[in-house]
């Protein structure tokens, strides 16, 4: 399943709910559907801000969703800014201040994050990874 949204930060509440529509055919906990929102919500947040600088409408972000032997396959696509994966680094739980830790919540989420390369349409792939059952 896969939908293309805007990048606009008001976009949350409908790739949380295009999420858990999807989740919810597989009548999995309520504390692991809400953390892996948590984690999509995260990394959307991250394209918006630090992929494409900034909300634009004419930004869009494709998000693909597949469940293959167990195993949840999240898809996130854009065209801002490339990834360079030595940048994103969780910030340091002991340095507390506001902001920084969605790279953090990302990856004690899920059980895998990583990033392919160009795609044909796209110009970053984060893919995050969840074992179910």
């Amino acid at each position: 399943m896969n939908k293309i949204f805007s990048a606009t930060l008001s976009n949350l509440k409908n790739i949380r709910l295009f999420v858990t529509n999807f989740l919810n055919d597989y009548e999995l906990e309520i504390k692991l559907v809400n953390n892996i929102k948590l984690a999509v919500d995260e990394s959307v947040s991250n394209i918006i801000k630090h992929g494409y600088k900034g909300e634009d409408e004419n930004n869009k972000i494709e998000i693909k969703l597949e469940l293959i032997k167990k195993k949840l396959s999240i898809h996130l696509f854009d065209n801002g800014t490339p990834v360079n994966q030595k940048n994103i680094q969780p910030r340091n739980l002991k340095d507390i201040k506001p902001g920084g830790l969605g790279s953090y919540f990302i990856n004690e989420i899920m059980d895998e994050v990583k990033w392919e390369t160009k795609s044909k349409d796209w110009v970053n792939h984060l893919i995050l990874i969840k074992k179910i059952y």
